[in-house]
Formats: structure tokens, sequence, C-alpha cells
């Protein structure tokens, strides 16, 4: 349950997203694991190193009591190299001598803890008690004498060794934080001079759009993977280039090769219609003229989109959004539904004022094949943002949000039969909208109370 509760634990943290906030947590992770690892190594040896180094002393001390062949004084003197107490016991473990003012101290403790069958001497650690506050090592030795046998006993407080270990936990408490800091610091500026090329090689990247395919992300000139990564990809912009490059021109030549069919097509057609008699007949001959003329708008729509994709942007001729608009309106002499302006002054924007006029047509079309009740359209200069705004707006079903950008991609249909009623192609909006990206402006979808809003802007420097 414990180890559940970890692992859900460790799952509901926030885990870092970019390249440099994972490497920096791995180096910090790791400087962790490195610290704890190296310090238990740390710990173990210098424990071992003091404890050894300490019952050496301690033992000498008490061989060299015990290699005193004659009567031991009931005093002993104080022992050399930091040993604290040497007491001597007899087989039933009465004390015979010590140093100290009470040499029989702490005998009782001591007369259970003799050397092993077959050995002559023996240490232990003795735990703290009350009369120490620090743990002590015990070295018990055997020595045989006239006076019979005596167990000496020397012990050594381990005042250094808990010193040196609290020292070591100190020190590692103190700068193990610091160390793992640095780790993750250094490991955030590596990592960032290396991603330093990915970053250029992305930002140029997201750069490289339908209209600008010869762009290229910058070669780091070295033989390292990220150098290998740029060019890879500068050989797949290569060839991408040259797929859309033969798509758009074999669009562009079906296109323009199918108009004088077509037109052919529809002459015959209208004359085929003119000539008709029996209404059958008339009524055969007039869905074909639709169908020949729904063909041609297509054809042309594929001509001009092949032309938007490869033609450079448009001149830059003064053009006036709001006059745009009232010649359109003007032009369609009796609309499916009213056509409502809201213009007070002129729009100035720069850019080709055929297009513009064909960007705006698009619009109004798509508005009048849904609206109800009227179509709204405003141009405007925003004062907040500087740019040239213009509304196409209807009353009609509207867009649903999941749908704000299907609308513009070529031959989308959201209601495909009433598209084909109503003479759509499905390419008008994904002209309006390319339309606009070649004058540096957008052309999108916004939120509207009741039916659908199409927004286009464009930027007015240099009008």
């Amino acid at each position: 349950m414990a180890a559940d509760r970890l692992r859900a634990l460790l799952r509901s943290l926030p885990r870092p997203r970019s390249v440099r906030a994972r490497a920096a947590t791995a180096a910090a992770l790791v400087m962790a694991m490195v610290l704890a690892v190296g310090g238990a190594w740390l710990y173990v040896t210098l424990t071992d190193n003091l404890l050894d180094n300490t019952q050496d002393r301690t033992e000498l001390a008490a061989r060299k009591v015990a290699g005193t062949t004659g009567a031991l004084p009931r005093h002993l003197p104080q022992p050399a190299g930091g040993v604290d107490v040497v007491v001597v016991l007899g087989p039933r473990g009465q004390p015979l001598a010590g140093t100290g003012p009470d040499p029989a101290a702490g005998a009782a403790e001591l007369a259970g803890f003799r050397p092993g069958p077959g050995k002559q001497a023996s240490s232990k650690v003795l735990p703290k008690t009350a009369a120490s506050d620090q743990r002590s090592l015990a070295v018990v030795v055997r020595a045989d004498s006239p006076q019979g046998t005596r167990y000496v006993y020397a012990i050594t407080a381990l005042a250094d060794l808990n010193d040196a270990t609290r020292a070591l936990g100190m020190t590692l408490l103190a700068g193990g934080p610091l160390l793992m800091a640095l780790a993750a610091v250094i490991a955030w500026a590596v990592t960032g001079l290396a991603l330093r090329p990915v970053e250029a090689i992305r930002a140029e990247l997201a750069s490289v759009t339908a209209s600008a395919l010869d762009r290229r992300v910058p070669d780091p000139k070295g033989k390292d993977e990220i150098t290998l990564l740029a060019r890879t990809v500068n050989r797949t912009l290569d060839r991408l280039e040259q797929a859309v490059s033969r798509q758009r021109q074999f669009t562009a030549d079906a296109s323009h090769e199918l108009r004088n069919p077509i037109a052919a097509l529809r002459t015959e057609l209208e004359v085929a219609l003119l000539a008709a008699e029996a209404p059958e007949s008339a009524a055969s001959v007039r869905q074909a003229l639709d169908a020949a003329v729904r063909l041609q708008r297509i054809a042309d729509d594929l001509l001009l989109l092949a032309r938007l994709d490869t033609q450079p942007a448009p001149a830059g001729a003064p053009a006036d959004l709001a006059l745009l608009c009232a010649e359109d309106i003007a032009r369609r002499r009796s609309p499916r539904v009213p056509l409502v302006l809201d213009a007070a002054v002129p729009v100035p924007v720069r850019g080709d004022a055929v297009q513009l006029e064909r960007l705006l047509a698009n619009l109004v079309d798509n508005a009048l094949r849904h609206a109800s009740g009227e179509v709204r359209l405003s141009a405007v200069v925003e004062p907040a943002t500087g740019q040239a705004v213009l509304r196409v707006a209807d009353d009609g079903p509207g867009i649903p949000p999941e749908a704000a950008e299907q609308v513009f991609e070529r031959f989308a249909r959201l209601h495909a039969a009433r598209h084909r009623q109503s003479g759509g192609t499905g390419l008008g909006l994904a002209i309006a909208r390319d339309i606009a990206r070649a004058h540096g402006g957008s052309l999108r979808v916004e939120p509207s109370a009741r039916g659908a809003l199409l927004v286009a802007r464009f930027p007015t420097r240099g009008v």
C-alpha cells in the first residue's frame, strides 16, 4: 500500500515540459543519487577507519596492563593514547584494579564480556548509558599470571567518531542542495547552448508556409546530430517544394486546358437550349447547361488558386474597402435578401483591387447562400490596432465553432446538398483567405450572436 501511495504521489507531481527543464531535473536527481551513494560509502569507510584506529589504541592500552607480571596496584595510572578507562577483573568478575577514583565502577556491566573460546582478546561497542551520553569501544584481553587469570578491560569513548560522522552528515545536508542546484544550473546552461541551433531550426521551420516553401533552416556546419537534423530537414523541404510545385503546375495547366472545352460546351448547350422545342428536352439541356456553368466556375477558381499560390505578393496600389463594398452591392441588381452597408468613412488599404473585389464577392456570395433575412457588410479602421477590418455577417444557421477552420479548406462542404443546389464550388472561402494572406492580412470566423460572421483584417501601414 505504501508503494502504491508513493507511485500515485510521483504521478501527481508536475513534470517538466521543456528539454532544458528535464535535463536540469535529471542532473539534480543524478547529483542527489551520487551524494547519497557517495555519502553512505564515505560514512561506512570513515566509521571503519576510526573504529580500527580506536580499537588498536584501546587494545594496546589493555595489553600493556595485561603484560604486567607482578601484583597490580589498586589504582592504575591513566593510560595514554586517548583511552579513558582501564579495569582489571578476576575470573569471577571481582574488581582487582582500575583507573579513576573508583576502580570497581562498571565492573558488573563488564563481567559478562569475555573473549570467546580460543581467543585472547575481544572487542565490542558499548551503547549509551545513563552515566555516558555517547557510545564507547571496549576491548578485553585475557592475561595469565602467577596470581591467576585476569581480564583487562580498556574503554575509549567514541567522541571522535561521533564528531566526525556528525560533521559529515552536516556537510552533506548543507552542501547537498547547493551541489544539486549547481548541477541543475550547469545542465540548464549546457542544454541551452546545445539546443540553440535546434531553436533556430524550429523558428525558421515555423516560417515555412505554402507561399514560402523556398525557405530553409540554418545549417550549423558541424558533424553532430543537430547538423544531420538540419540537413535532413532541408532535403525534406526540397522534396516538398518540388512536389507542391508540380501539383500547382498540374492544377494550373489542367484548369487552363479545361477552360476552352468547357466554354465551347457551354456555348453549344446554350444554342441547344434556344433550339429545343419539347419541354422535356429543354429541361434536360438546362440541367446540362447548369452543370457546365458550375464546371466552368470550378475551373476558373482552381486556376485562380494556382495563381495565388505561385505569384508574388500583389502590388501595393491604394484601394478603399468601403468603396469596394458599395460597388459590390450596386452590381447586385436583385439579391435574394437585402444587403446593408455600415461604412461612414473611407477605409484605405494597399493591394490589388481586383483580388480584393474577388475576396469581397466570395464572402457576400457565401453569406447570401445562407442568410434568411439580410446580409450586413461593414468596413472600419480599428483605432486600437490600426488595421482595416472588413466584416460580412448573415443571419443564417451560422458556422459551428468546431468547423471554424474547416470552412476555409478547399472543397470543404458543411452542407453538401445545399451547396450543389445553390451553385457553390467549395472554393470561395479558400480563395478569400488566400487573397487576405497574400495582402498580409487574415480571414477567420468570429463569434456571432446569430448567423455567421467572417472578418478580414488588413494592415494599413504605408497607406
